[in-house]
């Protein structure tokens, strides 16, 4: 198998694994901290803002089985790309959108489905979710780590913060 990683940031980290982790073709989906300039934060320092970390996910796949622009479209889906302050309850950059490429070719795939996104006018303000060059990844605690499947109704909770409607209704066509 040919393994290649994407790295994503969409508010919190809880509710970004499960979308993927359901794919075929993807071999791992891992919580944790990227972006900053601090090596290996704690939950605790990314949540003080002192860190430049966001939360993110950190995809290992199969670019046979899935490809990346598929990924890409997986998770404009689980985000409003309109909000830079953060996502749905999550506020702060911690919790900013941000697409973290690792390739030129992830690069373009990234840039080409923003600019699809914003022509399609399905929605009337700006997308700002930012498309990056991707910085260390630092897994996060093993607490935080298939956060749905340990804690499937605090997960749930989470979704219900404005996720889960938000989807249903923008993203739902």
């Amino acid at each position: 198998m040919s393994k290649d990683t994407a790295i994503f940031a969409g508010g919190c980290f809880w509710c970004m694994v499960e979308p993927f982790d359901e794919q075929p073709g993807i071999e791992s989906v891992i919580s944790g901290y990227t972006g900053g300039h601090v090596a290996n934060p704690t939950y605790e320092q990314v949540c003080s803002h002192t860190t430049g970390h966001t939360e993110a996910v950190e995809i290992t796949f199969d670019p046979e089985v899935i490809s990346y622009k598929d990924l890409v479209e997986i998770y404009w889906r689980q985000t409003d790309p309109t909000d830079a302050s953060g996502q749905f309850q999550d506020r702060g950059d911690s919790y900013r959108p941000v697409i973290f490429v690792n390739s030129e070719e992830q690069r373009k795939v990234a840039e080409e489905s923003k600019k699809q996104l914003a022509e399609s006018g399905m929605f009337d303000e700006p997308i700002v979710t930012s498309i990056e060059d991707a910085k260390p990844f630092y897994p996060a605690e093993d607490y935080h780590q298939d956060f749905y499947k340990k804690n499937p109704l605090r997960a749930q909770i989470e979704e219900l913060g404005g996720r889960q409607q938000f989807k249903d209704t923008k993203w739902a066509k």
